[in-house]
C-alpha cells in the first residue's frame, strides 16, 4: 500500500471546511461536497465507475471479472459535525479508496466487483437526524420523513438537496436491493480509549450501540428560596437530580453488557437564584449492543422516576424521542477480520460500539463488519482529535486483505 499517497490524500481532503475553530464540513454543504467531488475525481483517474445517488451517496465501483455478482462495499462518510476534527469518517473512506487504488497498482483482479461508498449526512449535527445516506440506502427514511427536517438557519433538507443538484422526489430510488450486496465493511477511529489504553491496534466490532433517547418533565412548584421550609418543598430539580442517580445506578448495574445511561440535557425553570425550581426537563440517553439490557435500564428509569415523583409530591411525564435497535455485525466477516490480525501480526481485540455509524444501517440487511483503529485520548467531535498514520494504514491494510477475502481474488 502507497503510504504517502494516503497520507497526501488525507492532507488534501481535509482542506475542504478547515477553519480556525476545527473542521466545518457539514452535510450538504459547498464544502463537503468538495470533498465528495475531490474523491470521486480521483476515482475516476483510475478508472473507476462512478455515480451519485439522488440523496448524495458518491458510490465508486471497481470492475469484478463477473460483473453480475453481487458487491463487496466498503466505505464512510465525509461531512463533520460544528467545529469538528480530521478523521472522524474520513479514515473509512481513505482507508477504502487506497485500499481499491493498490488493487490497480498491484494489478489484482477480483471475482466480485468492489464499491467504495462515501455516504451523505452521517453526522446528525446539521439537520438533526443521522446516518441519512446510509438510511436511505436501505429503506430506512423515506420523503416524508424528510420534510420536517430544517438546519439552524432555517434551511429545510428539501432546500440543501436543491442547492446540491439533488431531486428529493427521487430519494426512493436510492434504495439498494437485498441481493445487490455480499458484504459491507467500514474503517472508523474508535472515539474511545480501550484501543488506546490496552495498547492494542485493532478493534474487531461485534456489534453497534444504538440509542433510545427521550425527555422527561418534572413538574414541582415554585416558591420563594428563603421563606419555604424544607419540608414544604415541591423542587423539581432536585426531583431531576434524583432520577438522574436513578439512571446512573440501573446502566452501572448492566455494565457488563457494556450499556450505558446519560442525562446530557437539563432546563429548569424559572432559573432564578432565589426561586425554587417549579419545572426541570432532562433529555436522556441509554444506549448498547444488547437490546433486553437496554430495556432494562429503560424500565428501571421509569418505575424509579414514577416514585421519586409520589415521594416527592412532582409530577412526572416522559416520551420517547427516538429509538433505535441495536445490531451485530456479522460473526462470519468477524472471522475472518480476526484471521487477517493474526496473518498480520496486528494486535486486536473484539469490542462493541458505543457510537452509531453507517455500518449499523448496513447491518440491518447484509454481512456487515466494522474495524476499528485507535483514538488518541479517545477525543472525537473535536478538533484535537488524532489517529497516528501508523494506525491509519494498519486498519486501511487490513481492509484490503479482508475485502480481498470476501471479494475473492481471481486467478484468470
Amino acid at each position: 500500500m502507497d503510504r504517502r499517497r494516503l497520507e497526501t490524500t488525507f492532507e488534501e481532503i481535509n482542506k475542504f471546511g478547515n477553519t480556525a475553530t476545527g473542521m466545518n464540513r457539514l452535510a450538504y454543504t459547498r464544502e463537503e461536497r468538495d470533498a465528495v467531488k475531490f474523491i470521486e475525481d480521483l476515482c475516476i483517474k483510475e478508472g473507476f465507475k462512478t455515480r451519485t445517488d439522488a440523496c448524495g451517496n458518491l458510490i465508486v465501483r471497481r470492475e469484478g471479472q463477473d460483473p453480475e455478482l453481487p458487491v463487496v462495499a466498503c466505505g464512510s462518510h465525509v461531512d463533520t459535525v460544528y467545529d469538528g476534527g480530521k478523521y472522524d469518517g474520513v479514515v473509512g473512506v481513505l482507508a477504502g479508496l487506497e485500499a481499491i487504488r493498490s488493487f490497480n497498482d498491484n494489478n489484482i483482479k477480483t471475482l466480485h466487483p468492489v464499491e467504495l461508498i462515501v455516504f451523505a449526512c452521517e453526522e446528525s449535527s446539521r439537520f438533526g437526524v443521522s446516518t441519512v445516506g446510509s438510511r436511505l440506502s436501505v429503506g430506512l427514511l423515506d420523503i416524508d420523513s424528510l420534510s420536517a427536517m430544517k438546519d439552524k438557519n432555517g434551511i429545510s433538507i428539501h432546500q440543501a438537496f436543491t442547492d446540491c443538484g439533488l431531486d428529493v422526489s427521487l430519494i426512493d430510488r436510492c434504495i439498494r436491493s437485498k441481493d445487490e450486496i455480499k458484504a459491507f465493511l467500514e474503517v472508523h477511529i474508535e472515539q474511545g480509549t480501550h484501543l488506546e489504553q490496552k495498547n492494542l491496534e485493532i478493534g474487531v466490532v461485534t456489534g453497534i450501540a444504538a440509542p433510545t433517547r427521550l425527555r422527561i418533565k418534572i413538574e414541582g412548584v415554585a416558591a420563594h428560596s428563603g421563606s419555604t421550609s424544607m419540608l414544604n418543598r415541591k423542587d423539581a430539580l432536585l426531583g431531576a437530580a434524583e432520577i438522574a442517580l436513578l439512571l446512573e445506578e440501573a446502566a452501572k448495574s448492566e455494565s457488563y453488557q457494556d450499556t450505558v445511561g446519560t442525562v446530557g440535557v437539563i432546563n429548569i425553570k424559572p432559573g432564578a437564584m432565589n426561586v425554587i425550581p417549579g419545572y426541570a426537563e432532562i433529555q436522556v440517553d441509554i444506549r448498547g449492543i444488547h437490546k433486553e439490557s437496554k430495556e432494562i435500564v429503560f424500565n428501571r428509569l421509569i418505575e424509579g422516576a414514577a416514585e421519586v415523583g409520589e415521594k416527592r409530591g412532582l409530577k412526572i411525564t416522559w416520551e420517547i424521542t427516538s429509538h433505535e435497535d441495536p445490531v451485530l455485525t456479522d460473526k462470519g466477516i468477524q472471522d475472518v477480520i480476526v484471521s487477517n490480525c493474526k496473518t498480520m501480526g496486528l494486535s486486536y481485540t473484539t469490542m462493541p460500539s458505543g457510537g452509531g455509524h453507517d455500518a449499523m444501517n448496513m447491518a440491518r440487511y447484509y454481512p456487515t463488519g466494522m474495524i476499528f483503529v485507535p483514538s488518541k485520548d479517545g477525543l472525537s467531535h473535536n478538533r484535537d482529535e488524532y489517529t497516528p498514520m501508523k494506525d491509519i494504514v494498519n486498519g486501511a491494510e487490513l481492509l484490503e486483505k479482508t475485502l480481498l477475502d470476501l471479494a475473492v481474488q481471481s486467478t484468470s
